[in-house]
């Protein structure tokens, strides 16, 4: 896995883990940076910090584009996942989005359930598609 693989993948756990035990992300980031075993990825940072940030925002476009579901109803791993990919895909000008797509439906195949990444991939392309005409 690579680095920035590594550093979603963080990301993701430190995100689950916030929701999981009612606490701020910001405040579960200080722990594992204050922590440092093992060390926490710069990008693993701005990853949680763009999600805090945006996380209204993020919120909005998953409810209002996962046909079907609502954002309580989603298994938690794949709810944290979208508010990952969304942030980097429409906030991150650093990594091509197919290449975000990927890695994020990766982690939902690796550690949720069988029809994951099939979600979370159809719901980050849709991001893809309609990022130009999304008010951010």
């Amino acid at each position: 896995m690579s680095a920035r693989g590594k550093a979603r993948r963080r990301a993701l756990d430190i995100l689950f883990e916030a929701e999981a035990r009612l606490l701020s992300p910001l405040d579960v980031l200080a722990e594992r940076v204050e922590r440092a075993d093992p060390p926490v990825n710069e990008y693993t940072s701005f990853l949680v910090e763009g999600v805090v940030r945006h996380l209204d925002r993020i919120d909005e476009l998953i409810s209002t584009y996962a046909e079907g579901w609502t954002l309580e109803r989603m298994p938690a791993v794949d709810r944290n996942a979208l508010r990952g990919g969304t942030y980097e895909m429409l906030w991150s000008e650093e990594v091509p989005e197919g290449v975000v797509i990927s890695e994020w439906v990766h982690l939902v195949a690796e550690l949720s359930t069988d029809e994951s990444p099939q979600f979370v991939n159809g719901l980050l392309a849709r991001f893809k598609q309609l990022k130009p005409s999304l008010s951010l």
